[in-house]
């Protein structure tokens, strides 16, 4: 008999169970203070992820949680099926914050040694191939390497764990453009070759292009955008024109710029567009840019705010 789990509302086998699930997700850290209120979304499992939204959004608080290194406020996160209760099921995820919090006096080598003996499933061959892409040497202290050297340490202990779940929060922050091509490359990889999923923020937009199959847009600690990125670019349709009083075609315009004589604006609607406009699809960033720009409503719908799906 296959495996199921418990989720609301079925019985999901165990292959097929989502690698993250939020429903009706809350985090309040004061009393009048929410960093995530209400956030529901689903994140198939071997997904690349990119969790997008402004500084304070509540990026980091949506992948605290789900390390469950802090526990909601309100609602359920599940992590493939479970609430992430056990040790056994921790094992299974792997989170590198943006402190990378290392112990300064260990070397490199001794790092590794830990990460080694921390988890029964370790990878040697991958964790010390991150090492030497940048030409680490095993004997330096962890205290006197460059922030973007800690970084690599920290992505090869994630790395090395072989966990399903990879979360990782703003990783490429402080790595130059170079590095942060090659390391990229190597999650990719990761997800292809051993199907993990991957949860990654970013401010950096261009570096997600090309990477992420999955989108999570966190807007003033509500999820605006959740869904395939193949899916949502394909709902939106980026128009040119004459700003000549031309009204915009049926559709919710999510923004609407004047420059001069010339309008664009974003539309999110999969129909064709009659009219005197010029239609393209939108890139990653020209989509992610629009939503930033515009400002969430007072008051959200539950419809609105799950525009994707």
């Amino acid at each position: 008999m296959a495996d199921t789990t418990s989720v609301p509302g079925a019985a999901i086998p165990a292959e097929d169970r989502p690698a993250v699930e939020a429903v009706g997700l809350g985090k309040r850290y004061r009393r009048d203070l929410w960093a995530l209120h209400d956030c529901t979304f689903t994140v198939p499992a071997g997904r690349i992820c990119g969790v997008v939204g402004a500084n304070g959004a509540g990026k980091s608080t949506l992948l605290t949680l789900a390390a469950r290194l802090i526990e909601p406020t309100e609602g359920e996160l599940r992590v493939f099926g479970e609430a992430l209760s056990t040790p056994e099921s921790r094992a299974r995820v792997a989170y590198v914050t943006q402190e990378k919090p290392l112990y300064p006096s260990f070397t490199v080598a001794e790092t590794l040694r830990v990460g080694r003996e921390l988890n029964p499933g370790w990878d040697e061959e991958t964790a010390q191939r991150v090492i030497d892409m940048g030409e680490l040497p095993g004997r330096a202290r962890i205290g006197a390497l460059s922030g973007g050297q800690r970084t690599r340490v920290a992505l090869a202990l994630a790395l090395g764990k072989r966990a399903e779940l990879l979360l990782l929060d703003e990783p490429m922050s402080d790595l130059d453009p170079l590095a942060r091509h090659e390391l990229m490359g190597v999650l990719m990889a990761e997800a292809a070759e051993r199907g993990t999923t991957i949860l990654v923020s970013s401010h950096i937009l261009p570096e997600l292009d090309g990477v992420i199959d999955h989108l999570l847009l966190v807007q003033a600690g509500r999820i605006r955008l959740a869904g395939d990125l193949e899916e949502i670019l394909d709902g939106h349709q980026l128009l040119t024109g004459v700003a000549d009083g031309a009204e915009l075609p049926a559709g919710t315009a999510v923004e609407r710029r004047v420059r001069g004589r010339q309008v664009t604006a974003l539309l999110h609607t999969g129909e064709p567009v009659d009219g005197p406009w010029e239609s393209t699809r939108p890139s990653l960033e020209e989509l992610l840019l629009a939503y930033l720009r515009t400002p969430l409503p007072t008051a959200v719908t539950a419809p609105d705010r799950e525009a994707v799906a």
